[in-house]
């Protein structure tokens, strides 16, 4: 059989396994009722299970006490009984599809905000503030440090009598546990500091009193990282040191490894490796980990795809993989696998959209895939044929929105022709590609091109659709997916209109070649203005960005920006804040931009050979106003019934001619996200 190696069951402790493949802990945001574990999370870990995961760990950073705040990460609440009956729920919806399911347990420490739920005091072992999340802490107590280690215990028997199969004990990313071990942040002089054994002291005494309180039989593991990548850190061989100290205790039945600390923004982009990174970057320290330990070591980070998974496991480098966002891009994976529709795979890209929401306190969600964690809300994974009359639906622009509709029409059964302009699908997509660090993204569209030929859809490339093609085709649904343009003439001041500023578009794509010198607009501060000031710096030019915004790239998530930082900085991008694009204008052979300060009203200038404008996307609305009056439904989505996952109204009512909706960046600039949701939950009942 292919992928032999994944298919292997594992035994951990007294657990068995059904395959080698896992779910690591991560904070999901759905545990959204005092941290209860919802509907909607249960529903998203049994899709995991419905297709053919083997273990998955949930909660990550769940929390032990009531002076942990979980409501940050909406993370799962162990510090009362009251989610046993839920942990129920949890583990019968894992084990009736053959899965096992285990939940992370910690408490934060000072890896948290004070502001919140309770407003609690954080604590750390000496007070000392975490970067990241920016709070002030207190130093521990004895007695506090004795009555946490109680807490941990309990929420083991939490998790027990609800029903699930083990705890894995946080020790990574900074937690209360690997705060102590650190000499950089543990400056304690007592027991509980200083030498090896008292830094190891508190996560021994935590798990002594979690298997004291769960017993034998139960399943207890750990998760570590394998260097924190401090100058002042923890390094590989300490963390080899402590690795055996654990596993010697014989207390343990798994170690979890992944790679750096991140207690710093840079460190916390090595933590979950966004599409910059090379495959499995870290394996080499979770393999270090598995040379010196005698129970099973389990690595999550940035492993994709079957075959990278095979090699690490016939490799012998760890026991288990980790594919936790490769399973929040497809939850079947496995089953797809074993079915040998390896093609079919929707695979992560490493977009990191998923983890960035969650740094941002928002529920995690894919960038590529809408229907995970809407499982509650009856988005589906898999789409079923239609019972009703076949349609002829035409759809408009192969950009994330159309090749989403073209799809999920096609699935239904329906005749679908998709138009594209250009001579190849993917939209914006394509041109992010080309940017440096977000090549990957480009698996987007590979993925459709492969499903829009097993579907046979009509895929016309090359070809501008106008009212008089599309009603030549008679259609019963046309769907508009057209996208915009690059909204460089808001002001007329830039001088679009004569030719002086380029669009992110024109660079990125090659339109325009770059200029010696450039400064770079941007009024988003998402991934384009970054991406074209990162490529404009590798061409060789010289390169400013400013934006009317606090910051450069502001809107990039937590685990993203760094990357851009550590490229930028070396090539001496200058990113400024706070200034306004007032007009351009042409000197000689340079261009002179004009900036204004917004604070202080102070203007100066920029005398450069090119100024690239990014400010979004201006919807392209023509080929929708010439349609809309003929249509049945005059253009217009009935928003209550989309919202609520249900079919178009009209959709079941008899009449002649063209339903006619449009979608994605022709609507308002969105997202690659928006754009393929709304696809989604609209076409799934055409």
């Amino acid at each position: 059989m292919a992928f032999e190696a994944m298919f292997q069951p594992l035994q951990i402790g007294k657990l068995t396994i059904r395959n080698r493949v896992l779910s690591t802990a991560h904070a999901e945001v759905y545990a959204t009722d005092g941290g209860m574990t919802t509907e909607r999370y249960v529903k998203y870990y049994e899709e995991k299970a419905k297709g053919g995961i083997g273990l998955a760990i949930c909660g990550g950073s769940s929390v032990v006490a009531i002076d942990s705040p979980q409501q940050w990460w909406a993370s799962v609440n162990l510090a009362t009984d009251r989610i046993i009956p839920h942990f129920q729920n949890l583990a019968d919806a894992m084990h009736k599809h053959g899965a096992k399911i285990m939940i992370q347990i910690t408490h934060m420490g000072r890896r948290s905000r004070w502001d919140g739920y309770h407003w609690p005091t954080l604590m750390s072992p000496s007070g000392i503030r975490e970067p990241v999340h920016r709070a002030t802490c207190k130093t521990i107590e004895p007695e506090e440090i004795w009555r946490v280690i109680g807490n941990y215990a309990q929420a083991a028997r939490r998790a027990k009598e609800g029903g699930l199969d083990g705890v894995e004990l946080s020790a990574v990313h900074q937690h209360m546990i690997d705060q102590f071990w650190s000499p950089r942040v543990n400056k304690r002089t007592d027991e509980w500091g200083g030498s090896f054994e008292n830094r190891m002291r508190f996560g021994l005494e935590v798990l002594k009193a979690v298997r004291e309180e769960v017993g034998p039989d139960f399943c207890v593991g750990m998760r570590i990282c394998g260097d924190e990548f401090h100058p002042d850190g923890l390094s590989h061989e300490d963390m080899k040191e402590i690795a055996r100290y654990y596993d010697a205790t014989g207390m343990l039945d798994f170690f979890g490894v992944i790679g750096s600390g991140c207690d710093t923004h840079n460190t916390l982009a090595n933590v979950i490796p966004n599409m910059s990174f090379p495959p499995e970057p870290f394996l080499h320290l979770a393999a270090g980990i598995k040379e010196v330990v005698s129970v099973p070591v389990m690595h999550a980070q940035n492993i994709k795809d079957p075959n990278q998974a095979t090699r690490i496991l016939e490799g012998g480098y760890v026991d288990m993989v980790g594919m936790t966002r490769a399973h929040i891009a497809d939850p079947h994976l496995i089953a797809k696998i074993k079915m040998g529709q390896i093609d079919q795979i929707k695979q992560c890209v490493g977009a990191n959209y998923c983890i960035d929401r969650q740094y941002q306190g928002l529920d995690v969600l894919c960038i590529q895939n809408a229907a995970t964690s809407r499982e509650y809300m009856g988005v589906p994974h898999i789409i079923e044929k239609s019972t009703g009359p076949r349609r002829k639906v035409v759809v408009v622009g192969a950009g994330p929105a159309g090749m989403e509709a073209a799809r999920v029409a096609a699935e239904r059964g329906h005749d679908v022709t998709l138009f594209e302009k250009k001579e190849a699908i993917g939209g914006q997509i394509s041109i992010a590609a080309k940017a440096p660090q977000r090549d990957q993204i480009a698996g987007i569209t590979r993925w459709y091109q492969l499903e829009l030929a097993r579907l046979k859809v009509d895929l016309r490339l090359g070809t501008a659709a106008d009212v008089d093609t599309l009603m030549d085709l008679r259609p019963d649904v046309v769907v508009l997916a057209v996208g915009g343009h690059p909204f460089i003439e808001q002001n007329e001041h830039w001088g679009a209109a004569e030719g002086l500023v380029v669009s992110s578009w024109d660079v990125l794509d090659g339109t325009v070649a770059p200029g010696k010198t450039a400064l770079v607009y941007d009024t988003i501060c998402e991934f384009t203005g970054m991406s074209v000031a990162d490529f404009l710096a590798d061409k060789g030019s010289q390169v400013e960005i400013v934006t009317d915004d606090i910051k450069p790239g502001v809107a990039i998530g937590g685990t993203s920006f760094p990357t851009y930082y550590r490229s930028m900085y070396p090539k001496e991008v200058i990113m400024t804040g706070d200034l306004m694009l007032e007009k351009v204008y042409r000197e000689g052979d340079k261009l002179v931009a004009v900036l204004e300060n917004e604070y202080t009203g102070a203007r100066e200038e920029r005398v450069v050979d090119q100024v690239v404008i990014e400010n979004g996307v201006r919807p392209d609305e023509t080929l929708y106003y010439a349609l809309k009056e003929g249509s049945r439904n005059k253009g217009q989505i009935d928003v209550e019934a989309l919202f609520a996952i249900e079919p178009q109204p009209i959709l079941s009512q008899p009449g002649e001619g063209y339903l006619l909706y449009r979608i994605g960046d022709c609507v308002a600039q969105r997202n690659t996200h928006a754009a393929i949701y709304d696809a989604l939950r609209l076409c799934k009942d055409f």
